[in-house]
């Protein structure tokens, strides 16, 4: 994609460790050609010296797509910035929000909101690394610290290094005590904090990001922000990317999650035949038939045929009937 070109952020699916791989985004993408995709969080270390290809590679159906990265050597970020834009990924965004201790231990991640120089220094660095957008998703807050000044004062650091969007997950971290997990759900949301940056700021674009599931809840916050990052319910339930398409985007042609499944199907042949396994690119369809008739023998059948580690690619293909008897009960439920 040309730098120039402006990305449309209005939708985008959060960076989800151990969710948003490539075979997660590929499958996304079969419902929805217009949200915004982003990696995993990708260490600045495993991205310089790992398995590049095996870490960093994605399918070009997957675009637009952005690489996570974490990392707080403004060198090393300024190399996977540039790694990034030579890989094709279309925009590279810093993790200012995981709190795990891991990455608290490598000084990267939601303890950087403590460091708002260091966080700049590392922008600018990137910005001057490469032609793509350098963007970064932050927490609003730290332990005891939630002030509107203070991460007004964070965002404009990081703007005059050279970022124009920012990913704001309505929660603060809490830094010591606190599982990953406990730090998604403890943490009160607070919304009107990202709408006064929004507002103090109508010049960057501010995306809000936590505990956001439903079309009129995006709708009214599209009044408010420039777009919305949905996370954990797009990963239990897929298919509601469809509602996103159709409401959103104004999409008019649907795929059914038959022919999700087909086409998810072909995907998985060629994988196969290049050494994956098939439960890596299963294993993200748990919830495709999420609230529907056919729900549990979905699930069922996955666990039994697609989970273990070397479940064959034919067991695959005795999916479609499953499929087929699921649309089935469905169209005669509605």
């Amino acid at each position: 994609m040309d730098s120039k070109k402006k990305i449309n952020r209005k939708i985008s699916v959060a960076p989800m460790m151990d969710c948003t791989d490539r075979h997660d985004r590929f499958f996304l993408r079969l419902m929805s050609k217009n949200v915004m995709l982003y990696t995993e969080m990708v260490a600045t270390k495993s991205a310089i010296h790992g398995d590049r290809k095996k870490i960093l590679s994605f399918s070009p159906e997957e675009k637009p797509l952005a690489l996570q990265v974490g990392g707080s050597n403004k060198d090393e970020l300024a190399e996977v910035a540039k790694i990034a834009e030579d890989m094709g990924y279309d925009e590279i965004n810093i993790n200012l929000g995981c709190p795990s201790k891991k990455v608290q231990k490598n000084k990267f991640g939601a303890c950087l909101i403590k460091e708002p120089d260091l966080v700049a220094e590392c922008i600018n660095s990137m910005v001057n690394a490469c032609r793509i957008p350098v963007t970064a998703k932050t927490r609003i807050g730290f332990d005891d610290t939630e002030e509107f000044d203070y991460l007004n004062n964070f965002i404009h650091k990081m703007r005059d290094a050279g970022s124009k969007t920012f990913i704001l997950h309505a929660r603060k971290a809490i830094l010591t005590g606190l599982s990953p997990k406990q730090n998604l759900n403890i943490p009160k949301l607070n919304y009107k904090m990202v709408y006064d940056i929004k507002k103090e700021n109508p010049n960057l674009e501010i995306i809000i990001n936590g505990g956001i599931t439903k079309v009129e809840e995006i709708n009214n916050h599209l009044k408010l922000c420039d777009g919305v990052m949905i996370g954990r319910s797009i990963y239990q339930n897929p298919y509601s990317l469809i509602e996103i398409e159709k409401e959103i985007f104004k999409t008019k042609i649907s795929p059914t999650r038959e022919q999700v499944v087909e086409k998810l199907l072909e995907y998985a042949d060629r994988e196969v035949k290049l050494g994956t396994k098939i439960n890596h690119i299963m294993r993200h369809t748990v919830g495709l038939y999420h609230g529907q008739v056919g729900s549990k023998e979905w699930k069922r059948y996955l666990s039994d045929n697609m989970m273990a580690r070397d479940s064959d690619f034919q067991k695959a293909k005795h999916i479609m009937t499953i499929v087929q008897n699921n649309e089935k009960a469905i169209q005669a439920n509605s």
